[in-house]
């Protein structure tokens, strides 16, 4: 009996603490959620304008959460081309998850596989470098981690909901200046994620390459959106692999 009364105490106590971290990593998602409200917003006018219902809206943006995968199958779509050739340019576009992923599975070797699970439908490029950044302070837990994905998933799908649903009064999003929201959220996490100049200029160094592959389309060769985001960070990150005394 006082076994069976421990192992109770001892479970309400696991419950607690695991709640306390699934909120700590929600607060710490917090300027992720304020970043994709306005973007889920865009998405949701998007949608709205190419014939999708708010339901379907919503439910493209709940079972994705792939932001530029997501605007990229759209604009695609949009054009009338095939299933397949959505499904394979966004495949390309979010291949760079599978690095994140790569990234981030040493640290994940004692969480349980449903946790995994949950932790990999929740992976974007701002939960890696939110989640990556506290793992690195050592203070990071499987819980902490899905509570940084629980309030980004909560920020895009109910900025998208209210793009639907407001997409006839808000109009072209561009006009609001909403286009600048990834962007700038970018760039704040590189400031906060580089720890010194070094990784400063790598960063730097990827965005140039980013700007200069497309440049290769008056030689002929034209790189999708996906594969220049892969290149220049591949490139970038290998430089500073290499040169890293």
């Amino acid at each position: 009996m006082p076994n069976t009364v421990n192992d109770t105490k001892d479970a309400v106590v696991a419950r607690s603490d695991a709640a306390a971290r699934l909120l700590r990593g929600m607060r710490l998602g917090i300027p992720i959620f304020l970043g994709y409200l306005p973007i889920g917003l865009a998405f949701g006018v998007l949608a709205r304008t190419l014939g999708f219902t708010v339901t379907q809206s919503v439910i493209c943006s709940a079972t994705a959460l792939a932001g530029a995968g997501q605007f990229i199958a759209l604009n695609i779509m949009k054009t009338g081309a095939s299933v397949f050739a959505v499904l394979a340019a966004t495949t390309v576009v979010n291949l760079r998850y599978v690095l994140f992923a790569a990234t981030m599975s040493p640290h994940l070797r004692q969480t349980r596989l449903p946790l995994q699970a949950i932790l990999a439908y929740s992976l974007t490029d701002e939960t890696f470098a939110i989640n990556i950044a506290d793992r690195r302070a050592g203070t990071a837990t499987g819980a902490s981690m899905a509570g940084v994905g629980l309030i980004s998933l909560i920020g895009w799908v109910l900025g998208t909901l209210i793009g639907a649903t407001l997409s006839g009064f808000i109009g072209d999003p561009a006009s609001w200046g909403l286009d600048f929201a990834m962007p700038a959220m970018f760039s704040a996490l590189l400031i906060a994620l580089a720890e010194n100049r070094r990784q400063a200029a790598m960063g730097v160094l990827a965005g140039a390459f980013a700007l200069m592959l497309p440049l290769l389309a008056g030689v002929g060769v034209t790189l999708s959106t996906g594969w220049i985001i892969i290149i220049s960070s591949m490139t970038a990150a290998t430089i500073g692999a290499v040169t890293d005394r």
